[in-house]
């Protein structure tokens, strides 16, 4: 379980989270959603340690996570941009975050083979497309079969029939118990992995619960209906 007690975090006189306060039961899947600049990728990163709260705390499995490092080895993470080194060829960068991790799997494979990145894994991350490197970084984050997974637009540049392989992906993740906080501009796609909508605005949290009763408190039979409801609701 992670739980999150009146999280606070600015930049500068920018208040991005005010007072963040949120239970996530093992083996749920949450959409995080939200604006642009609503704090969603801060949130993300506060529970990766890579933001430190100026307030409050976060526990994993009841320890807080304090400024740790070894909790993080739980966790598998993708970045709304991954940047590495355009010189080097995919079959390097998957080895060189095998020998950072320090772990010993060989997963890879079963992804590589999923999003069809054999023809690709010589050549320099450099020359390849944007979806391509998307699904280079689909596979670093999978891979490593962690209990935790934060995938900050996972959809990014993906074509439709990659867009599927993600999905069932994600849905096997479920089914095998695993924690999942996805955030993503594709609302079809939201709909069908996540159990759990969370939606922030101005760095509070405006709604957290089911899909189900997101259409119920919104009185919208579809689901982008529902949010683009709530996205007005609080715009008022």
């Amino acid at each position: 379980m992670i739980t999150i007690e009146n999280i606070h975090k600015s930049f500068g006189k920018i208040r991005v989270l005010k007072g963040i306060d949120l239970d996530i039961p093992k083996g749920s899947a949450v959409a995080i959603l939200g604006p642009n600049g609503s704090g969603k990728t801060t949130l993300m990163k506060s529970l990766l340690g890579m933001v430190v709260p100026d307030q409050g705390r976060i526990l994993l499995n009841n320890t807080t996570i304090d400024r740790g490092w070894k909790y993080r080895n739980g966790i598998d993470y993708l970045p709304q941009i991954a940047n590495f080194p355009n010189n080097l060829k995919v079959s390097e960068l998957l080895k060189m975050i095998k020998d950072i991790r320090g772990a010993k799997t060989d997963k890879e494979t079963y992804y590589i083979d999923l999003f069809s990145l054999h023809p690709f894994l010589n050549k320099k991350l450099g020359t390849l497309s944007g979806g391509t490197k998307q699904k280079v970084n689909l596979v670093l984050a999978f891979m490593f079969d962690s209990p935790i997974l934060i995938l900050d637009e996972p959809t990014s540049g993906l074509d439709p029939i990659s867009l599927l392989v993600l999905k069932d992906i994600i849905l096997g993740e479920k089914k095998k118990g695993k924690t999942l906080l996805i955030s993503s501009h594709i609302m079809n796609f939201v709909e069908k992995v996540c159990d759990t909508i969370l939606f922030i605005w101005e760095g509070t949290i405006y709604f957290n619960g089911s899909i189900t009763d997101l259409k119920k408190n919104t009185k919208k039979d579809d689901f982008e209906h529902a949010i683009a409801h709530l996205l007005k609701s609080a715009h008022d």
